[in-house]
């Protein structure tokens, strides 16, 4: 298997990326170009996905990826995509595309007030179906076509995810998967299903959804058209894939029920693994399938702790940024080195950022850092730098309790994965938090080795994913608890609750402005 090649394809949020990996799980090369989401100007919050040039941009990777490794096209045995979560793509009934948006749409704030003036317990009842609200779903951006856009909504024809786009593109087949088109809040968690009764009681059409195939399904081959465009081998299998979290979980070996992982990056996802599709009775955090057949996923997410650590860098650290550049460092591990000198809890300043999730009424305060001294020598710039990082491990601890009490169960260990596991300093402040093991992998790619496993799996290569990920994947550093920051944190979890919520009364009465709210509230 020495010359057997897997492609994986990742359309995310700000890029799009090609990536090769040898059959031993080994990422042979990468290219990636960065993408904007257009706002239209008519409609604040828009977010249009430009489907013209985004595919010319994911032409060039492939092209780029094959040409860089010099991996000749006919050697890549299967391709997989997978892509951001959330973003949708409408197609008429001759397959062009009529209307798509990326996940960072926010314009249906009027038509989730319309979908609870349905009725009061509407959103109730299809999160308890779907393990979906209407913070972040398909449910209002189809509503607000309808209303907004009356002649696209009534030539819709098929509605697909983008991972599902990709392959479409390549081969003029349109097929959705559990892991992304149960977030939509159009599936049946159960069933790993459309459920069309959602869409009607709605006021939606129900006649728009296309067939439905496990992730790891050989669904199309590359066509001609694709191939041309591509570079791609006319003929190439096309298997179908995932949503990103999903399929980094796979990236990282979090595969079994009560297995967990926490993505860092813009932003913070806790992923935990369980073999029903049950959904929380207080509605408070989301359910997804799993990107393998029979595990689900309930998800908490934290909002911008990447962002807000890029922006602290750029406006505070430029001396640091300067020294990185002289050094062919990076920044945050200078960064790093200061902050470790900073004791846990930061000498007791308080960071609020990212409240824990509570989907069905989830907004976030205004940020803030309080109970800070005026001392130069204890509250620095590390000391604010150190409270970013406690913030984010300290709502992951938010989300391990909540995912906790919706169970019944917390997992043994925990997967650290993303940029933010990079950090020296990072993983051991979560590990400490949580008081849980943490391991960071080897593999910083996990999204797109999942899909490369998916690939190899729909074409036969890897028969059991499970047994595929114990050889695969390695970890390469593992955290352990220091007791004495524990105790801190325990106390500084309690503390950051009660200014947290306190911080959230000022902005709900708006005194302050809320960092984000979902749509309607």
């Amino acid at each position: 298997m020495s010359d057997t090649y897997l492609m994986a394809i990742d359309a995310g949020t700000g890029s799009v990326r090609a990536l090769i990996f040898n059959a031993d799980g080994k990422q042979i090369g990468c290219v990636q170009q960065e993408w904007n989401h257009r706002e239209d100007p008519r409609f604040p919050g828009s977010m249009d996905f430009d489907w013209t040039t985004n595919w010319t941009l994911a032409c060039s990777c492939i092209r780029d990826v094959l040409t860089e490794t010099g991996v000749p096209a006919s050697k890549i045995a299967a391709v997989s995509t997978t892509c951001m979560r959330e973003g949708i793509v409408l197609y008429d009934s001759t397959g062009k595309e009529l209307w798509a948006c990326a996940n960072v749409d926010a314009r249906s704030s009027e038509e989730v007030s319309r979908l609870k003036n349905i009725a009061p317990e509407l959103e109730t009842e299809i999160y308890l179906e779907s393990g979906q609200t209407f913070a972040l779903g398909a449910l209002p951006r189809l509503l607000w076509v309808k209303n907004k856009l009356p002649d696209v909504y009534h030539k819709i024809a098929r509605l697909g995810m983008f991972n599902d786009w990709l392959i479409y593109r390549l081969s003029g087949v349109l097929v959705v998967e559990p892991s992304n088109g149960s977030t939509t809040g159009l599936f049946d968690l159960q069933t790993r299903t459309w459920d069309r009764n959602i869409a009607r009681r709605c006021g939606l059409r129900d006649d728009i959804f296309p067939d439905v195939a496990e992730c790891g399904t050989l669904v199309a081959k590359v066509s001609a058209k694709g191939a041309r465009e591509s570079g791609l081998a006319e003929g190439t299998p096309l298997v179908i894939g995932g949503g990103d979290c999903q399929l980094g979980s796979i990236g990282v070996g979090v595969v079994n029920v009560n297995d967990a992982a926490v993505f860092g990056g813009s932003f913070w996802q806790y992923e935990y693994n369980t073999g029903t599709g049950k959904t929380s009775s207080k509605c408070d955090v989301r359910v997804n399938c799993h990107a393998l057949p029979s595990v689900w996923q309930y998800e908490a997410l934290a909002f911008n702790p990447g962002l807000v650590m890029r922006w602290y860098r750029d406006a505070f650290c430029a001396e640091e940024t300067r020294l990185a550049a002289e050094q062919h460092s990076d920044a945050y591990v200078l960064m790093d080195k200061e902050a470790a000198k900073i004791p846990a809890g930061s000498h007791g300043m308080v960071c609020a950022f990212s409240d824990v999730m509570n989907y069905i009424g989830w907004r976030h305060a205004a940020p803030t850092f309080t109970n800070f001294d005026l001392s130069p020598e204890r509250c620095n710039k590390y000391t604010f730098y150190r409270a970013i990082m406690e913030n984010a491990a300290l709502v992951t601890l938010g989300h391990l309790r909540l995912v906790e009490q919706a169970t019944g169960n917390r997992p043994e260990k925990i997967v650290f994965a993303g940029g933010a596991s990079k950090s020296v300093l990072w993983p051991q402040i979560l590990t400490d938090v949580l008081n849980i093991p943490v391991e960071t992998p080897v593999v910083k790619e996990a999204t797109g080795l999942g899909a490369a496993l998916l690939a190899g799996k729909g074409i036969g290569l890897y028969p059991d994913i499970r047994e595929t990920v114990k050889k695969l994947v390695k970890i390469e550093k593992e955290f352990t608890p220091d007791s004495e920051n524990v105790d801190v944190y325990q106390r500084a979890y309690e503390t950051w609750q009660r200014v947290y919520a306190a911080q959230l009364s000022l902005s709900d009465r708006h005194i302050t402005r809320y960092m984000w709210s979902a749509p309607g509230l």
